[in-house]
């Protein structure tokens, strides 16, 4: 091979070399990513105006909601417990304990069910209003239960829930009743009688029950002079 045809070859391979690098230096001008000037996003986070804030609606005590329950309509909700309890007097345990005579029963109780260690610490009754927060969130009121349900949000569904789980005992419990608000002190009645001035004017006219002024004595006619 002579030098010209080796000079040819050399001459092909820098010229390729060339063109790929000038490929690569145009292709990295046109795509390269742009990079921010700080690394990270900006999040942005709308904030509620100070003061202007609205708060959700507080709701009623259960016992003023006790005193719109209904029963039948807390029948109706009850069945979707069915599947997990029963009612009945005498009734078979399920996934949980039997329902019947709940209302004041100690916790963790019922003959034939196994309670969790949460529900056996827990101790104490079941009172209606420890009934209304459990129904709000089992697993917030008891740590640690297996009770697997999300709890009723509604207060009137859980009133009507109480009202009828109140009838499945022999003696039912009364319900408890709304406090009557303390009455406040009976307004004083206004003074009709208007404040005397303390300056009457001087053109006032005489009181009606003021004595007259009595008359100047009238002086004696002198004598007349003799002769």
């Amino acid at each position: 091979m002579d030098s010209f045809e080796l000079n040819k070859i050399l001459g092909a391979v820098l010229g390729t070399l060339l063109i790929t690098l000038s490929l690569n230096i145009v292709a990295g001008a046109m795509f390269s990513p742009h990079k921010p000037e700080k690394p990270g996003y900006d999040i942005v986070v709308t904030e509620p105006p100070a003061g202007g804030g609205t708060t959700a609606p507080q709701e009623e005590p259960i016992e003023q909601l006790l005193a719109k329950a209904t029963p039948d309509k807390g029948a109706s909700i009850a069945k979707k417990c069915l599947a997990c309890h029963d009612f009945a007097k005498g009734g078979p345990n399920k996934v949980g304990p039997n329902l019947y005579g709940i209302v004041n029963r100690d916790r963790a109780t019922h003959e034939g069910f196994s309670y969790t260690a949460a529900m056996k610490g827990k101790g104490g009754k079941w009172t209606i209003q420890d009934l209304n927060t459990y129904l709000i969130s089992p697993r917030a009121f008891v740590p640690g239960t297996s009770m697997a349900f999300a709890g009723i949000s509604k207060g009137s569904d859980r009133a009507d829930l109480i009202a009828y789980l109140n009838t499945l005992a022999d003696n039912p419990a009364p319900l408890p009743t709304a406090p009557v608000p303390a009455q406040g002190a009976a307004p004083k009645p206004q003074d009709t009688q208007a404040a005397a001035p303390k300056d009457e004017p001087k053109n006032a006219p005489p009181a009606q029950n003021a004595q007259p002024a009595k008359p100047a004595p009238t002086p004696a006619p002198a004598p007349a002079p003799k002769h």
